[in-house]
C-alpha cells in the first residue's frame, strides 16, 4: 500500500543572506548531525571565508528554523575531459527529526536544483567585481557566459542509508564507498540539464 503524504505545515525556504540566518542553519545542522547522529561538532561550523550558498527552511508565520541545505560551486581539480570546468556540490541537508515525515528533504533538494538551474546560466562576475560581498552568494572565480543550454554536475556525498533518496532525483553512484567524518559515504552524481525550456503541459501529461 502506498504511503500517504501528510499535508506540510505552512513554511518557506529562503536564501540565507544574514549572519543570523546562517547561524540558524548551523543550529539545525548541529542538532541533526552532532546531537542526533554524533558527528564531530567542528564539522558543522563552516570556515569564515566560506562562499557556499545556504538555504533555510522555516515554519510560517513563526519563522522557526527546521531544515537547511548547502550548495557550493567549485572547479574540477587538474585537467578534465568534462565539457564544464566546474561542478556544484549538495551538502549538509538536514531536517529536524519531528518534521521529516512531511518530506521536507525533497523540497530542500528541489530548491537547490532550482537555484543551480539559475546560477549555471548566469554571467559570472570577476573576483574584482565581486570583492568580499558575501550577501550576493555568487561564485568566486571568473568564467565566461555559459551556453544557453548545457548539463552541469551536482555531486553529493551521501550517507549509505539515504542513497535511495538521492537516486529518486536522478543521482547515480560513482566510485567506491569511502569514509567521511568517520562514517561510510557514497559519491552520488546528478547530471542536470540547464537552460532548457520544458513544456509543463507535457510533463504533467507524463
Amino acid at each position: 500500500m502506498p504511503r500517504l503524504e501528510l499535508e506540510q505545515p505552512s513554511h518557506e525556504i529562503i536564501l540565507v543572506r544574514t549572519p543570523h540566518e546562517r547561524q540558524q542553519c548551523y543550529d539545525v545542522r548541529i542538532e541533526v548531525f552532532h546531537h542526533e547522529q554524533k558527528f564531530p561538532l567542528e564539522t558543522e561550523i563552516d570556515e569564515p571565508g566560506d562562499k557556499a550558498t545556504h538555504f533555510l527552511l522555516r515554519l510560517t508565520p513563526s519563522l522557526t528554523p527546521i531544515g537547511t541545505i548547502r550548495a557550493s560551486r567549485s572547479d574540477y581539480a587538474g585537467t578534465t575531459t568534462k565539457r564544464q570546468s566546474y561542478y556544484y556540490k549538495l551538502s549538509r541537508l538536514a531536517v529536524l527529526k519531528e518534521y521529516r515525515r512531511y518530506q521536507f528533504g525533497r523540497a530542500l533538494v528541489q530548491r537547490l536544483h532550482d537555484w543551480v538551474a539559475q546560477d549555471a546560466i548566469a554571467p559570472r562576475a570577476t573576483q574584482q567585481q565581486q570583492g568580499d560581498d558575501d550577501d550576493e552568494r555568487q561564485s568566486n572565480f571568473a568564467a565566461p557566459v555559459p551556453p544557453a543550454s548545457h548539463v552541469v554536475e551536482i555531486i553529493s556525498h551521501s550517507q549509505i542509508p539515504v542513497k535511495g533518496f538521492y537516486a529518486k532525483f536522478g543521482y547515480e553512484p560513482e566510485g567506491p564507498e569511502f569514509d567521511e567524518d568517520g562514517d561510510p559515504h557514497q559519491k552520488m552524481v546528478f547530471r542536470m540539464p540547464v537552460g532548457i525550456s520544458v513544456d509543463k503541459n507535457t510533463v504533467a501529461g507524463n
